[in-house]
């Protein structure tokens, strides 16, 4: 299994060498939320994983009331204006909030994200969610994603699968000092999963 982490503005400034020097292999940084935010360090961490030869992923935090389509957008532009995909290179949406609307709003919200930016980015993006908001059907059609699944009662890499999906691809199994997580396969086949270029 692969070991990584994930990490917002609420880090601040991460040491990315210490991290790769402790095991790291992989992470994603919060890049966007909703349809105007933007993570103040994110252009940091993105150079900071390439500099670290982790491999590489990017999230923006979902938020259903807006349009699905803007928030794509956003996001991409973000990756762009800090360097751009590189070969291998990771996608997410972080789906963990309803906004007030109801589970098919907030599925359907999620499939056309998702759908704009596997077309235009040419990478189908993880869905990170976590079980009692899955299982309320907040994530229904997405099981063609690869599941990002936060279970940190569970052992590590032993997570609970909700519906729709019948399998795990990373498992957050910890959330303290920072969130950790683990990818069960190897960096070839974690990589194969993201950025192709033309």
């Amino acid at each position: 299994m692969l070991h990584g982490i994930d990490v917002s503005n609420w880090q601040g400034r991460v040491d990315w060498p210490s991290h790769a020097k402790a095991g790291v292999a992989f992470a994603f940084a919060k890049a966007t939320e909703g349809g105007g935010y933007a993570d103040r360090w994110f252009a940091h961490n993105w150079a900071g994983m390439r500099e670290s030869w982790l491999v590489c992923g990017a999230y923006h935090f979902a938020r259903p009331k807006g349009d699905p389509l803007e928030q794509a957008r956003h996001f991409l532009a973000r990756i762009r204006a800090a360097g751009g995909l590189r070969r291998g290179d990771l996608l997410a949406l972080d789906l963990e909030t309803d906004d007030g609307l109801r589970p098919e709003r907030v599925a359907e919200y999620a499939r056309r994200w998702c759908r704009f930016v596997e077309r235009h980015a040419r990478v189908r993006p993880f869905v990170y969610t976590y079980l009692a908001f899955a299982r309320e059907g907040n994530c229904a059609g997405l099981d063609r994603y690869p599941l990002w699944i936060a279970c940190p009662h569970r052992p590590r890499g032993d997570p609970t699968v909700p519906p729709p999906w019948r399998d795990w691809t990373i498992h957050q199994y910890d959330t303290s000092p920072v969130d950790r997580n683990v990818f069960h396969g190897s960096r070839k086949e974690l990589t194969r999963l993201g950025f192709r270029p033309r």
